[in-house]
């Protein structure tokens, strides 16, 4: 343990993100970050660990530093190459430079930034820079996920690392965890348990594309709901305070005034924490693509005129907390019956509890004729697991698939650093026999198959760049997607939703890919059952 008055330096830190990423061997890794931070400060873990997982703030604090890419090279053009700095940069120091970074607000916002990091890299060697650029510019890429920080926790503390994770869920803070984890010990880390504004990760669903294979995993009645294509949301009530959190653990409150009067009038609990989901509609009540809502949801400024414009349904399915008790070890049908007793039966989701097949898939029909994504399988009697991905809850939705052309590769991070797999899909433009982008994905296939595209890509290279080789148009793969929405991002003007490479087909040529003839009449297509904003 460090002397108590004898603060950590960031250029130690520095080092073990430099012998992290030097290694692929997992054990090596958790080994590394273990001893570290049995050897730093109680202060400095939870800003340790933070960094170690390449954010700057835990994922339940919403501040941003909102610092571009283009700032920090000009930055650097001027960086002196001595660092002035007589004493070391330490760890607590750095998090103290990314608390005002984030909060320089005003019309000078943009100077005090770009001062302070001018100050703070003044002050850095070619090494600590290295780490705090990536770190500013959220590309850590030294192959610390998740689960291998949590995993050195648990060595570290030696605690079962299912108690380290359920922490995590429920505090949306591993620093906060590795730091009761580390100093106060099992007991403490057991007690965490869900409390009112501090937001909960969401309890998950596997991917089903049937109802059979739903029904082929269980013979007794299951729950059947409606899946939206909506956004997640997390409502915690205490009295007259309302918050409301994203799946993503975000606090958007204040883009959802109708929500919180809905929850402050329609609620009948004062003391509660729900889950549930928001919709876009649109003319007829008809649900709105999810582009759509994301204009609403991302609207900090003139709130009421985008609420006109995009109004929102609320759909509550779960109850987690009510009257300082956690619920997330009752079943979920017990859960259900206090949920209808709190909310009307217009807030609740649309469901059906049956074991007959022919009953869900026609339900899964209605959901799909009144434009919803799907349906969500629940086991009456399963436990909410904040942010797992169990058995218990299935969402059962249906798959497109395009087949699309590789115009260029990301190379990876962590374990998958050694190989091209982020991959930039395009479709054939008929008109120019131009292939025009369409988004990226690095979901689908095996390390094996990673390996070998890698070569393969290699070959047919025309240029590249640190991140991103660019090749010929040769390698075709089938992409399962979820929706194709429209954007200027892409020079195709679209782009798709939750894609993923199912197989590469070796049998197929670049001129066998679909065109944007058939994305455009795809797109126009979801429109039968959705409503399509007015512009």
């Amino acid at each position: 343990m460090n002397d108590k008055n004898k603060s950590t330096s960031f250029k130690k830190l520095a080092l073990l993100f430099k012998n992290v990423e030097n290694t692929n061997k997992r054990n090596k890794k958790k080994r590394l970050i273990g001893q570290f931070l049995l050897k730093i400060n109680k202060d400095e873990i939870q800003p340790t660990v933070t960094f170690l997982t390449g954010k700057i703030f835990p994922e339940s604090d919403p501040r941003v530093l909102d610092v571009g890419g283009q700032t920090l090279f000009n930055i650097l053009e001027s960086k002196k190459q001595a660092t002035l700095a007589q004493k070391p940069l330490t760890i607590l120091e750095l998090e103290k430079y990314f608390n005002e970074i984030a909060q320089a607000a005003g019309k000078d916002s943009r100077n005090k930034k770009k001062r302070l990091i001018r100050g703070l890299l003044n002050q850095t060697d070619q090494l600590e820079t290295k780490y705090i650029v990536r770190l500013l510019l959220r590309e850590m890429r030294i192959g610390v996920v998740e689960g291998i920080a949590l995993e050195a926790i648990s060595e570290a503390s030696d605690i079962n690392v299912d108690l380290i994770r359920r922490g995590n869920m429920l505090l949306g803070n591993l620093g906060e965890v590795a730091e009761i984890a580390l100093k106060r010990g099992k007991k403490e880390v057991a007690m965490i348990d869900v409390r009112l504004f501090t937001p909960v990760k969401p309890m998950l669903a596997e991917v089903s594309h049937n109802v059979n294979q739903v029904f082929l995993k269980n013979l007794e009645k299951i729950a059947f709901e409606f899946k939206f294509d909506g956004a997640r949301v997390q409502i915690h009530k205490k009295d007259t305070k309302i918050k409301i959190f994203s799946r993503r653990l975000t606090d958007i409150t204040e883009s959802l005034p109708d929500i919180v009067e809905i929850a402050r009038h329609q609620i009948k609990a004062t003391d509660v924490l729900l889950d549930g989901e928001v919709i876009a509609i649109g003319n007829d009540a008809k649900p709105l693509p999810f582009q759509d809502l994301m204009k609403r949801l991302r609207r900090r400024h003139d709130i009421d005129k985008v609420m006109q414009r995009i109004p929102l349904k609320l759909y509550l399915f779960d109850v987690l907390f009510i009257n300082n008790r956690s619920l997330i070890e009752t079943p979920y049908n017990e859960r259900w019956k206090v949920l209808t007793k709190i909310c009307s039966e217009e807030l609740l989701t649309e469901r059906i509890i049956t074991n007959s097949l022919s009953e869900a898939e026609k339900f899964l029909n209605t959901a799909l004729k009144a434009g919803h994504e799907g349906l969500v399988s629940k086991e009456l009697g399963s436990y909410y697991t904040p942010g797992a991905r169990g058995k218990k809850w299935f969402k059962i939705k249906s798959v497109d698939h395009l087949d699309l052309v590789i115009i260029a590769a990301d190379w990876g991070s962590g374990r998958r650093r050694e190989w091209l797999s982020n991959y930039h899909l395009a479709a054939r433009d008929e008109t120019t026999g131009n292939y025009l982008d369409l988004g990226k994905t690095f979901k689908g296939l095996t390390d094996h198959e990673f390996k070998e595209l890698t070569k393969q890509l290699q070959t047919i290279r025309i240029s590249e760049n640190q991140y991103t080789v660019f090749v010929k148009p040769e390698i075709v793969v089938e992409v399962a997607y979820n929706e194709i929405q429209q954007s200027s991002h892409y020079n195709s003007g679209f782009a798709l939703r939750f894609a993923r490479i199912n197989r590469i087909r070796y049998d197929k040529g670049p001129k066998d890919v679909d065109t944007i003839k058939k994305i455009k009449a795809l797109y126009r297509n979801k429109f039968k059952y959705k409503a399509k904003l007015e512009t």
